[in-house]
């Protein structure tokens, strides 16, 4: 049997190690690339492309357009984390807001019937490190889960197709259950 296989886009995130464990420990091989060398097309090579968080930059449409095009044009499961899923967010028309710095495990409540969801309990522990807030989901998409500070903690287009996590998924128990959640999507 073939193993399903990731593009992990690496927007600067001290994490990349981590987030493609994860991914392999849930049965998947990955290939790295950052923002500025993704493929055009993905051409078959791949079923599920992940955006990793950045430090910067989630503003710059011009920097993320091939990586932008690559997301929109693609027929594969798509998830963005925590910077990953702010630059899909500012693609699609949204806002980022500053906020207070959160670094550590904050609780969530999720929507229950969402897919993404359906190895954790209503509520989620997940891992933080940013001051930048997503107040409300962009046109095509709605919020799927919330916490305290965050009203969009997770997000999913109207077609299912684009997931995000304001959270950093590759640590915590619940990010990882998260993840294998995301995997059902394109396995």
């Amino acid at each position: 049997m073939t193993k399903s296989r990731v593009l992990v886009v690496n927007n600067g995130t001290l994490s990349l190690k981590q987030l493609r464990k994860r991914f392999e420990d849930l049965g998947s091989d990955t290939d790295a690339v950052d923002a500025a060398s993704v493929p055009a097309r993905l051409d078959g090579r791949y079923q599920a492309i992940a955006l990793s968080g950045t430090k910067v930059r989630a503003y710059d449409s011009d920097y993320y357009r091939p990586l932008i095009d690559l997301v929109m044009n693609s027929d594969v499961p798509v998830l963005g984390i925590c910077g990953g899923m702010q630059i899909l967010a500012v693609a699609a028309g949204g806002s980022l807001v500053e906020g207070p710095q959160r670094v550590g495990g904050y609780e969530a409540q999720i929507d229950e019937e969402e897919p993404l969801f359906s190895y954790v309990k209503p509520t989620v522990t997940v891992f933080h490190r940013h001051t930048l807030y997503l107040r409300e989901a962009p046109p095509g998409f709605r919020s799927i889960g919330r916490s305290e500070l965050a009203p969009v903690e997770f997000l999913r287009s109207d077609d299912g197709r684009i997931l995000g996590s304001q959270a950093h998924l590759e640590f915590r128990p619940d990010g990882l259950e998260i993840m294998r959640g995301f995997a059902q999507l394109y396995r």
